[in-house]
């Protein structure tokens, strides 16, 4: 591969809700570095709702030596506010293009679920539901191209008009995405789970097959025994309070850190033998699903990042920041420098 990625996380915003309530530029700019040196990727999907944070950590990664795959990731707004979004971080983007960093702009995440008016349901927690209710699905999936192509015509002409670099969009396969004015095809779906395994691999093949460079814009495994047969459903393991906070665990889990790392490299792998162009594991970290010592309340077990972040105190690795790296860490740096 080309790209070797990990994704970072600005933080998402949900009903008022971010995944990540402190946001330092000073640790964003140490973890941009520790992203570049020590983990060795050479690309990072930063994403997130808010465009200020968006701008700082593109300014850090650019910085920091990266690739910059500059990614908002909102929730619930409609088509217009999500313009109006695109367009402010394209501009910065070209800012940073100007100035040397290679940069490519990402028109958006799974906008059938997270933006409003594509599919039936006033919330992302409405939406999401269709997708455990198949006959309901199939009952709107016909018109979702129409409508997702033609909001994604105007967010390339928006961000055109403002940016002379690449551009891609992290789809969804349902969406049926017109790849024409892209210079990438990105799929958020990159997990691989005890359903689709037979399949994985040609279905990776099918989409490089296409003629356009691929990027697997999402891909990683959770950090509990159990959690590689369950791909992208992994953190379905946590019961939220009404503040968007973890309570607890839904059930008794195992912590298997050497899984996630296994999940990750197997992945790597296939990727590079189909010919994947560029690939972001998710995520460096979770910010909201802190590690802790009781077992039914390490929140760490639900999450994705190959770190675990600890509430009260710094890590022992990296005296200066709030987390410590998990095997997955490791793993990861070595076949990046491998």
């Amino acid at each position: 591969m080309r790209g070797k990625g990990i994704t970072y996380d600005t933080g998402f915003i949900n009903a008022g809700i971010t995944t990540r309530e402190q946001f330092d530029p000073e640790v964003v700019q140490r973890e941009m570095r520790i992203i570049r040196e020590d983990l060795h990727c050479t690309a990072v999907r930063i994403t997130g709702g808010d465009p200020e944070r968006l701008k700082l950590a593109a300014d850090h990664a650019a910085n920091a030596g990266l690739d910059i795959w500059l990614c908002p990731f909102t929730c619930d707004l409609t088509a217009d506010e999500l313009l109006a979004i695109l367009a402010d971080c394209a501009e910065h983007a070209e800012h940073l293009r100007k100035q040397g960093a290679e940069i490519v702009f990402v028109t958006g995440s799974e906008l059938s679920l997270f933006t409003a008016g594509l599919l039936p349901g006033d919330t992302f927690k409405e939406r999401v539901k269709l997708l455990t209710a198949p006959h309901k699905l199939r009952e709107v999936i016909g018109e979702l191209p129409i409508r997702i192509n033609a909001f994604l015509d105007k967010a390339v002409g928006v961000v055109r008009k403002r940016f002379g670099g690449k551009i891609s969009y992290a789809s969804l396969p349902f969406e049926g995405v017109d790849w024409t004015p892209f210079d990438f095809i990105s799929t958020d779906a990159g997990y691989r789970s005890i359903e689709d395994a037979e399949r994985f691999s040609d279905g990776v093949r099918a989409l490089v097959s296409q003629g356009k460079p691929v990027a697997i814009t999402e891909f990683g495994c959770t950090t509990y025994c159990g959690a590689a047969d369950r791909g992208g459903r992994g953190d379905m393991i946590v019961e939220w309070g009404e503040d968007g906070r973890p309570i607890r665990l839904n059930g008794e889990y195992t912590r298997d850190e050497a899984e996630q790392a296994r999940y990750l490299c197997e992945l790597l792998d296939i990727f590079n033998t189909e010919g994947v162009d560029t690939a972001f594991v998710n995520t460096f970290a979770r910010y909201d699903l802190p590690h802790r010592s009781n077992p039914s309340k390490d929140f760490d077990l639900a999450s994705y990042g190959v770190v675990k972040v600890l509430e009260d105190r710094l890590g022992r690795t990296y005296p200066d920041m709030p987390w410590e790296p998990k095997t997955a860490f490791t793993a990861l740096a070595d076949y990046y420098k491998g």
